[in-house]
């Protein structure tokens, strides 16, 4: 199982009261102490405003906050958890994440959801269309975007997003695209949009026995489409509150993880705005816990 880190953004409040240069120099710092150490892969959340509600603190930027770290970084994959497929137009998307794989030397991981936070989408002037309309986007959107980092131009006609000869250079290094992840814990849409789209499923703060009874359904939505369920990978994003804390209780979480069959897991850990040691930590009870 591979092991990721979201890095500090500000989104749950860890960054309220933070001068923003001081802040970025933090997150500059965690993303590279990742790097360093040997995580799999870095990530950032695709917010506008904190949660639970929004207040006039610091959210960095997601894309912006990516594409610099590329820069810092040499060995560490990147990756959002997950977009927010509302937010920006899927032929754009599929360039700027193209482009970015190029700018990492081929390390993008591409990841989207249909999105939920109603405050941010009515303060950005997106509406908040019904979870039908965002579902079925996000189907338009997974159309395009896969169909962008193949060979030659687009040409796409769907009910809530289309494209005409749009022509995607540079594609991405990665062959024969930037994986595609898709985020959510809808058993009916999104799991049967993974099932038919995605290289991965990321699963939104399951707990193991959550996921226990989960597997088996994920597993019936690729046999719909006569998919090898073993094809698509399952990852989790775990809550802040039960990645940070060290101890045999995160041991024992990233284990039983593992033993589920979990392609990696991924999580803020909240302590390491405050202390260097907090990933160190993290490393040692993942080694504990028998991930490499």
């Amino acid at each position: 199982m591979r092991l990721g880190v979201i890095v500090p953004q500000g989104w749950i409040g860890e960054y309220d009261g933070w001068d923003p240069a001081e802040a970025w120099t933090r997150t500059v710092r965690v993303a590279e102490q990742a790097d360093a150490l040997g995580f799999e892969s870095i990530w950032t959340y695709d917010h506008f405003h904190t949660v639970p509600k929004p207040t006039q603190e610091i959210t960095f930027e997601s894309f912006s906050t990516l594409a610099a770290l590329g820069s810092v970084t040499k060995r560490v994959r990147l990756g959002h958890v997950v977009i927010c497929a509302g937010f920006r137009n899927p032929a754009l998307t599929a360039k700027m994440v193209s482009t970015m794989d190029v700018q990492t030397g081929g390390r993008m991981e591409f990841g989207i959801g249909a999105g939920w936070k109603r405050d941010e989408w009515e303060a950005y002037g997106y509406g908040f269309p019904s979870t039908g309309d965002r579902l079925a986007n996000l189907g338009d959107q997974l159309e395009i975007i896969a169909k962008m980092m193949e060979p030659g131009p687009t040409t796409y006609e769907g009910d809530h997003a289309s494209v005409r000869d749009a022509i995607n250079v540079p594609k991405p290094l990665q062959r024969p695209r930037v994986p595609i992840m898709v985020g959510g814990n809808g058993p009916e849409v999104t799991w049967r949009l993974a099932a038919r789209h995605a290289d991965e499923l990321n699963l939104d703060g399951l707990t193991p026995d959550e996921l226990a009874d989960a597997l088996p359904v994920i597993a019936s939505r690729c046999e719909e489409i006569d998919r090898d369920p073993a094809d698509l990978r399952i990852s989790v994003h775990v809550f802040a509150t039960r990645f940070t804390e060290a101890g045999p209780a995160r041991v024992d979480l990233l284990g039983r993880y593992a033993e589920l069959g979990v392609s990696r897991v991924m999580g803020l850990v909240s302590t390491c705005i405050d202390t260097d040691t907090a990933l160190d930590e993290l490393i040692a009870d993942a080694a504990e816990a028998g991930i490499n």
